[in-house]
């Protein structure tokens, strides 16, 4: 697809005031360890391709934050 043949009719234009209101927002640092999984877990993972690693950390965040939620 070519840029010109994207519908951007949907999206409103930004102005001055857009960027005026944003914030630079530096993720905390991440802890480096060695941990194991079953190789399954992390062929899964691997296999859906580049960016594996921060994928399986959401899953880990998105259960840690749903524990905290139902206590």
């Amino acid at each position: 697809m070519e840029d010109r043949d994207i519908d951007y009719s949907d999206i409103p234009p930004l102005d001055d005031s857009f960027f005026e209101k944003q914030t630079v927002t530096i993720p905390p640092p991440k802890d480096q360890l060695t941990v194991r999984f079953d190789r399954d877990i992390v062929a899964w993972f691997r296999e859906q391709g580049r960016g594996y690693q921060t994928r399986m950390n959401a899953v880990l965040r998105a259960y840690v934050d749903a524990q905290k939620r139902s206590t």
